[in-house]
């Protein structure tokens, strides 16, 4: 062949160098932890071609929904694992891959070998209970059985032995088959039993009336969500650490009186064109966060079981809310950026978030992370550390606030304060390290004049 398609995946994808008319088209990793993952959707059909840079399928991850780019010519000769498969391991066969002029015939064939070494999902099968054919209708039960078997002949369990004609007659009459006596093999429920059947008067009249006005269908009572990859993942990881970090929480109220109005400053210097770069409470937040991650470093650590380590940069982890869970981008080095490029990296990360196009470099790692409940209303929160990361910021709303003040003429005056909480690993922050980081924070928030210079 021309080419091979050895290299017709960009991330992680392998399939043999030798060339077959038919070929493997095995499960990417997209990621270096990544073990499983699911198929969002396919991008093309089966017997489509594609070309290089084209998007065969979506991948879904435990963090974000990535696209897969073809890097050769070729045709996607058979689908094994279809859209919506789940658990889907690393390495495993997903599709059918051909040049073109290959004969796609076998690919079906192809596809049928490569399903039975292995599902490629987590889907199981669950086999049918065995159940003893019915006897011929030309044999006949032992002398020593009553032609009419009582009720403790018929088989236990609830399971109902009825011919299907029996159940066709029993549903169209309301019959209750519980209530049948059956005289065929084994008790089974016969054409003629059913026929038979005295129903009492005033059941027989209830079932006509419920037959005449059939009741209106009851609405469920609730609604099962599969769960995703990444709220799987999401539950997985903060169980183990509430379960596992000795978290304890540190909260402060900060004057935000002149953060609002050098923000407010800022952004009326912008023009009309330049409006989608106005900056936010929380891209002063971050900056003040590397700041006080520069004179405290000890909060910009992590606990790596035999070390602790800390960090020189500060990447900071911001969460953002997506349809499918919390997710944490990350803005790398954000110590060294100003406010503007920390606002334009804040918004560009966090709308690749909400599309689920987030990756896998852009959300792992990090070394502190800021939780901000504040535009929903939230004034007080505490949140659960991201390990191995050894400190969270939970961040409230800004509210008005009366404070005393013997300085104004009324003896007090109107501030905006905004409370933050600080959750830290016991392990590697002790409180007073916590106290300090808190203390350095809010200093460079009530006074933002000191982390533009």
């Amino acid at each position: 062949m021309a080419s091979s398609l050895a290299r017709i995946l960009s991330r992680g994808f392998h399939v043999s160098a030798r060339r077959r008319a038919l070929a493997p088209f095995n499960m990417p990793a997209m990621s270096p932890t990544m073990t499983e993952g699911g198929i969002a959707s396919w991008k093309k059909k089966e017997g489509e071609a594609f070309s290089p840079g084209d998007v065969l399928l979506e991948i879904e991850t435990d963090k974000a929904t990535i696209d897969v780019e073809a890097q050769d010519d070729g045709i996607l000769a058979k689908i094994i694992a279809q859209d919506g498969a789940k658990g889907v391991p690393i390495g495993s066969i997903i599709a059918v891959v051909a040049e073109e002029g290959d004969d796609l015939s076998g690919a079906a064939a192809f596809a049928e070998q490569a399903a039975t070494r292995g599902p490629p999902s987590n889907q199981t099968t669950t086999e049918p209970k065995a159940e003893s054919p019915p006897p011929p209708k030309d044999s006949q039960p032992p002398t020593t059985t009553p032609s009419t078997p009582s009720k403790e002949s018929l088989p236990s369990g609830d399971r109902i032995f009825a011919s299907p004609i029996a159940k066709k007659i029993a549903l169209e009459r309301g019959i209750p088959l519980a209530k049948v006596s059956g005289s065929g093999p084994g008790g089974r429920i016969i054409r003629e039993d059913v026929e038979k059947y005295k129903e009492i008067p005033a059941l027989a009249s209830a079932t006509q009336t419920n037959l005449a006005q059939p009741p209106a269908a009851a609405l469920p009572d609730y609604v099962d969500t599969p769960i995703s990859n990444m709220r799987r993942t999401i539950g997985a990881r903060l169980t183990q650490s509430k379960q596992e970090l000795p978290h304890y929480y540190l909260t402060v109220e900060i004057n935000m009186d002149k953060t609002l109005k050098l923000r407010e400053v800022f952004n009326k210097t912008l023009t009309e064109k330049d409006k989608s770069a106005k900056l936010s409470v929380n891209d002063f937040i971050v900056k003040a966060v590397t700041c006080a991650l520069s004179d405290v470093p000890e909060a910009n650590s992590a606990w790596l079981g035999e070390v602790i380590r800390t960090y020189n940069k500060a990447d900071i982890s911001v969460a953002v809310a997506t349809p499918t869970g919390l997710i944490t981008p990350i803005i790398k080095d954000a110590g060294s950026k100003g406010l503007a490029t920390i606002s334009a990296e804040t918004k560009a990360l966090a709308k690749k978030a909400r599309d689920g196009k987030l990756a896998p470099a852009e959300y792992q790692g990090g070394t502190f992370t800021i939780s901000n409940l504040g535009m929903f209303g939230i004034d007080h929160f505490t949140a659960i550390i991201n390990p191995p990361q050894s400190c969270i910021l939970a961040v409230g709303s800004t509210e008005a606030k009366l404070v005393p003040a013997p300085e104004e003429e009324r003896g007090f005056k109107i501030v905006q304060v905004m409370k933050v909480t600080l959750s830290s690993d016991h392990r590697t922050v002790d409180g007073a390290v916590g106290a300090r980081w808190l203390t350095a924070f809010k200093g460079y928030l009530e006074n933002p004049l000191t982390f533009m210079l």
